[in-house]
């Protein structure tokens, strides 16, 4: 279609002689023909290119052989989310060993394999045709990322709801990675809106006409999520940046034509380089795109769905004492035999006891706690492992309990990984529905017994969660 430089239309009525020519300015569009990259550019790309590959697509033979291993059962989505975290670590293994030592490492690889690309280089390269390929794996790379979290904030896993013991933990006694997790842990329905806004950023990501609006998405959200794990001394503030290089990479190719248009109300030209694909790469695209999506909505959706069901994977999934679950006060306790009154700075008295509803048991005392400093996402499969409960606080004692129900005893041990040797063996009796009596030995071998009275208390976020957003609230 040619251009004109104006546009004549006539303004003629019958009666009239002569007719008056009104001229209407027209804007230029800019060319759609690309311009050749200079010199300054290639280099940059290739440094660019090699970079972002490196940090992206998996080179750790750990990785395929976690893949290869891949639970496709119950187990999935949690070696899915494990391998979503991947990233080139040269000093551990996981996102809790994440460094920025790592990146300055990917960036000299990067550049020594820059001054190699250039020296070799003989000709001119299909530089459209990288930049393509490498916003294709960018794109996949952080979809993966983000619905991976997304679909564990959807089914509100992330961040549980408190448990009984967490109730009745002073607000002080929390880290503030751990107050931020509470936090979000007592309002599932907003947990679940932040994953829903994360699962539509990424599948936007899946097609190349939407990326730009799933980008605009993302940036917003990972920014924050970045922010509040420095705020709140998170462990995954390097990881989170990551993917937000990922999306700053992706941006930037539609970022100065969406200046253009929306600031300076300008005509901005789309892309036009276009990928030629033969019969069969058209076929392996669409299975890709296929099998990806199927793999991270279908399945692991999925199977997020069914952990949820079943309960957060943050707390053990075997089942405690039954009926016993609720806080205790302490109302004696008797330490070789010779009772020990209360008192609230006492360091060897307990102050009270909660049982969950799963196998664990809380003590409350001045005695000295080694803080559990774990701040990062894990999923575990074995209940041992998942120590969420007493991570990041102190003032009470978390202990995994098994129950000889012939014998009525009780063997404690410690959740804490820095009081693991820590071994309790109580006997226990329920003399009353409310009451349960313990004797035994504790973890330095003293003989200890003790009498709970179970309390009927409430809680507030309970209480408001069933009088509603205008009800009247009795405590």
């Amino acid at each position: 279609m040619s251009k004109l430089n104006s546009i004549v239309v006539p303004d003629w009525h019958p009666a009239w002689e002569t007719r008056t020519p009104i001229q209407r300015p027209t804007i230029a569009a800019e060319s759609t023909v690309p311009a050749s990259w200079t010199p300054a550019e290639r280099v940059g790309f290739r440094f660019a290119f090699l970079y972002f590959i490196l940090q992206a697509v998996p080179l750790d033979w750990r990785f395929y052989r976690d893949l290869l291993t891949l639970d496709w059962g119950s187990g999935f989505y949690r070696d899915l989310f494990n391998l979503s975290r991947y990233a080139p670590r040269f000093f551990g293994y996981g996102v809790a060993a994440d460094t920025f030592a790592d990146w300055a490492i990917v960036a000299q690889i990067a550049l020594l394999g820059t001054l190699v690309w250039s020296w070799r280089s003989k000709k001119q390269a299909n530089y459209d045709g990288l930049y393509y390929a490498l916003r294709v794996v960018l794109r996949y790379r952080l979809a993966f990322g983000v619905l991976a979290y997304g679909f564990i904030k959807l089914f509100p896993l992330q961040a549980p709801y408190p448990s009984i013991s967490n109730l009745n933990t002073a607000y002080g006694d929390f880290t503030a990675w751990k107050l931020f997790s509470l936090s979000l842990g007592v309002v599932p329905s907003y947990e679940s809106f932040l994953g829903l806004v994360e699962i539509l950023g990424g599948l936007l990501l899946l097609n190349r006409r939407t990326t730009p609006i799933g980008l605009l998405i993302i940036l917003p959200f990972l920014g924050n999520v970045f922010v509040s794990n420095l705020a709140y001394e998170g462990g995954e503030h390097i990881y989170s940046f990551l993917l937000i290089t990922f999306a700053l990479a992706l941006f930037a190719f539609d970022a100065v034509r969406l200046f253009r248009l929306v600031s300076l109300e300008m005509v901005a030209t789309p892309a036009r380089y276009r990928p030629v694909f033969t019969g069969w790469q058209r076929t392996a695209r669409l299975l890709v795109k296929t099998a990806f999506i199927v793999l991270m909505v279908g399945v692991y959706g999925y199977r997020t769905y069914a952990a949820y069901r079943t309960g957060p994977y943050q707390f053990p999934q075997t089942a405690g004492l039954p009926g016993a679950a609720g806080i205790y006060t302490v109302t004696e306790f008797r330490l070789h035999g010779q009772t020990i009154p209360y008192a609230r700075q006492d360091s060897v008295r307990w102050q009270d006891v909660v049982f969950e509803t799963w196998n664990t048991i809380s003590i409350k005392s001045n005695r000295p706690v080694k803080l559990d400093a774990q701040n990062t996402e894990e999923i575990h499969a074995a209940d041992a492992d998942r120590t969420y409960e007493q991570a990041g606080s102190q003032g009470r004692h978390y202990y995994q309990y098994q129950i000889d129900s012939t014998r009525h005893v009780l063997t404690l041990t410690n959740r804490n990984p820095n009081h693991a040797s820590e071994t309790l063996h109580l006997h226990y009796d329920r003399p009353t529905p409310q009451g349960i009596t313990l004797s035994g030995l504790n973890e330095d071998r003293d003989s200890v017994y003790v009498v709970l009275e179970k309390r009927a208390k409430k809680y507030l976020i309970d209480e408001a969660a069933k009088a509603g957003r205008r009800g009247a609230l009795t405590l």
